[in-house]
């Protein structure tokens, strides 16, 4: 496959940046999408440019660090990860538009890579059990009903890459902070802290400069885990009452 690329160029937060156009040619359609910029970035290596940044871990579609907007989408046209999406997804002599996640609350740092320590100082808020919850038989003890079960996992399988937040008109950062949320709270481990947990996590949330949610389903569409927009309704009314309840900590 031979293909036009236009990629986003920033040197560092403070520059300016631009769109870039490369031709990259003998890609083969069952290359990962982050394999075929390593392609492009050894070409640019030994025509002694700079390479592309582009932030990738685990390329297992598990971590969520590939965080890419393709051709106007949060991880491309197929609903998965970046690392997942594969070259024949496209055909050949096609341009492809390839930029970072845009939103404020995530600052570029390079070319493709954003900063999403935004997400850190969601979780470091409430998404976290204090209480002790006893040994592994005590534990054990405890029946959590099959329904909550499966919530709990059906909101823990998000990884935070924050294609939600891209994928957003508003970049809200809902669904994220729903799926961590609903995840501890359906829980008995998650019960003493359930009301807490969901203040302190939503005020950060507005603090970061994260835009407001208005249920238009952009995340959830976007979301490589599928997971389920009722997940927001659910939070929001969760947060109403707690709201009720318990004060917001200083």
């Amino acid at each position: 496959m031979k293909l036009t690329l236009r990629v986003w160029r920033q040197k560092n937060a403070d520059a300016p940046g631009a769109m870039a156009t490369y031709e990259v040619d003998g890609i083969s359609e069952d290359m990962s999408f982050l394999e075929m910029l390593d392609t492009l970035n050894e070409e640019l290596i030994l025509r002694g440019e700079d390479p592309v940044a582009f932030d990738h871990d685990c390329r297992e579609g598990i971590c969520g660090a590939c965080s890419l907007v393709i051709n106007g989408d949060a991880h491309g046209p197929e609903r998965t990860t970046s690392c997942q999406l594969h070259m024949r997804s496209f055909e050949d002599g096609d341009t492809i538009d390839v930029e970072p996640w845009r939103a404020a609350a995530f600052p570029v740092v390079r070319d493709l890579v954003v900063d999403r320590s935004a997400f850190d100082r969601i979780i470091q808020a409430g998404g976290y059990i204090s209480a002790p919850t006893g040994s592994a038989p005590e534990a054990h003890a405890t029946p959590v009903p099959k329904a909550d079960a499966d919530f709990a996992f059906e909101h823990a399988e998000c990884i935070g890459c924050g294609a939600c937040v891209a994928a957003c008109p508003n970049g809200s950062a809902m669904l994220f902070t729903s799926a961590k949320v609903n995840h501890l709270n359906v829980l008995p481990q998650g019960a003493p802290e359930r009301e807490t947990r969901v203040l302190d996590m939503v005020r950060v949330m507005d603090e970061e400069g994260f835009g407001g949610c208005t249920l238009t389903g952009e995340c959830a569409t976007a979301c490589p885990k599928g997971i389920p927009l009722p997940s927001i309704a659910a939070m929001n009314k969760e947060w109403l009452r707690a709201n009720r309840k318990a004060p917001r900590r200083s």
